[in-house]
């Protein structure tokens, strides 16, 4: 009996083969897509679902991609040749909310918009904030540890996770984690879980630690200067200050451009890069007004706006980025992170690259944590060599101003070939020996962050 005959026995209808389903489970909005197409997708809407694909995958050693809503940027959820797919996308329940313990337990395939709509009449919401947060899940924002516009503020998703139910390769099923605010028993398994990319489990449920709705009054300002450098150095200089903004998002003349062509907006001054910064909380008002000197002193063009409805149209313009991006072709959108006073010097960096390789690099930055996003922008469905090319200097450049090869899209498999060098080869290799333990048989996202052949 074939694997998809034995799925089909096992789970009946929700074994998918069409080609419809199977060519779009080969790609995710990395511009990367799988060899082949996988045996089949399985619309898991239970654990009991889960555990029975993965005690299939492990009788005939079938690898296993877990997927999502597939808006993954760095290759972790496609599926190829020979692959089961694994889909969480129904399951979508909230099983609890605690407004009393500031908790709640939800399914992974919930999306983070749909999931704060939900928690709001109860006075609460969960804090990541891709800018995917409409067509993003809690699975896959778990899967990669994302982060998002208000994590400078209010952290990541490794912050606001309590526990994890997690099955294993073989269908057996884990409860990770706990319900307390505090919890140090054993070792930390949550947090290993928590930007794992599916080589350790399926994660078919999350315990979130939530936060109450934020009292007081919301100021966005937004802040033009000549050049990105000027508005790295401002942003900087608002971090060294010690206010403390929600919301702090840069944007190159480049990125900047293209957003306005989109939007219909006027085109900015050539070269002009922007800020666009929002604080919260009962001491808004005071923390806006201190920030907006500080733009000034460094020659930003500051206008404030105390105007919620106001400040959201001016964070739309930072949201629409990667619409922009796929209006220009195929997008590589790239993940780095850097201390935030080092990245003035990024962004020299940044702009070494796009002239030593003839190439215009459009960056935006979650300035408030030193995450930047560069884009390359190319034709085909590959990025050529000269791409790649610069995405090594670029990747190496962050590493040496003492920062990372990704802050929030993960490794998949556009950056497992640089992994080794942020780890250093004795991390490297205890790592995949951490992941060996669980899943013996190797058949969890294989080639995803570890190459098959390593």
């Amino acid at each position: 009996m074939s694997v998809v005959d034995q799925l089909r026995e096992a789970l009946g209808g929700i074994v998918d083969v069409s080609a419809a389903v199977l060519d779009e489970a080969r790609a995710d909005r990395s511009g990367h897509a799988a060899a082949g197409r996988p045996l089949a997708v399985v619309h898991a809407s239970t654990v009991e679902h889960v555990q029975q694909t993965m005690r299939v995958a492990t009788a005939t050693r079938t690898p296993v991609v877990i997927r999502g809503a597939g808006t993954g940027l760095a290759g972790a959820a496609n599926a190829g040749e020979g692959e089961i797919v694994l889909s969480t996308r129904r399951m979508t329940a909230i099983h609890e909310v605690r407004p009393d313990d500031l908790l709640a337990v939800v399914e992974p395939g919930i999306l983070n918009a749909d999931l704060n709509a939900r928690l709001a009449p109860h006075g609460v919401w969960w804090a990541p904030d891709p800018a995917s947060r409409d067509i993003s899940t809690v699975g896959g924002n778990i899967a990669t540890g994302a982060g998002g516009l208000l994590c400078a503020k209010y952290g990541v998703v490794r912050d606001a996770v309590l526990g994890l139910d997690l099955v294993l390769a073989d269908g057996r099923l884990l409860h990770l984690g706990h319900r307390s605010v505090k919890g140090v028993t054993g070792l930390d398994l949550t947090s290993l879980v928590i930007g794992s990319e599916g080589t350790l489990g399926v994660v078919v449920g999350a315990t979130l630690k939530l936060r109450r709705l934020v009292p007081g009054d919301v100021c966005t300002l937004a802040a033009t200067f000549s050049g990105v450098r000027a508005a790295a150095a401002a942003s900087a200089a608002v971090t060294a200050a010690g206010v403390q903004p929600a919301i702090m998002e840069l944007m190159d003349a480049a990125s900047l451009a293209a957003v306005h062509r989109l939007l219909g907006l006027p085109a900015p001054m050539a070269g002009t890069a922007q800020l666009t910064i929002q604080t919260d909380g009962p001491a808004a008002a005071t923390e806006s007004d201190v920030i907006a000197a500080i733009l000034r002193e460094h020659g930003g063009v500051t206008a404030v706006s105390h105007d919620r409805e106001e400040g959201e149209r001016l964070l739309a313009i930072r949201r629409s980025m990667h619409p922009a991006m796929a209006a220009l072709g195929t997008t590589l959108i790239e993940d780095v992170s850097v201390p935030r006073s080092a990245m003035p010097a990024m962004f020299d960096e940044i702009a070494r690259i796009e002239r030593a390789f003839g190439l215009t690099i459009p960056t935006v930055a979650h300035a408030g944590d030193g995450n930047l996003h560069p884009n390359f922008i190319f034709e085909g469905e590959e990025a050529p060599a000269q791409v790649w090319a610069a995405a090594d200097e670029l990747f190496r450049a962050a590493i040496a101003l003492g920062g990372t090869l990704t802050g929030e899209h993960g490794i998949g498999v556009l950056k497992r070939r640089w992994l080794a060098d942020e780890l250093g080869d004795d991390q490297w290799q205890l790592q995949r020996q951490i992941a060996a333990v669980f899943d013996p048989l190797g058949i969890l996202n294989p080639g995803k962050v570890f190459a098959r052949d390593a």
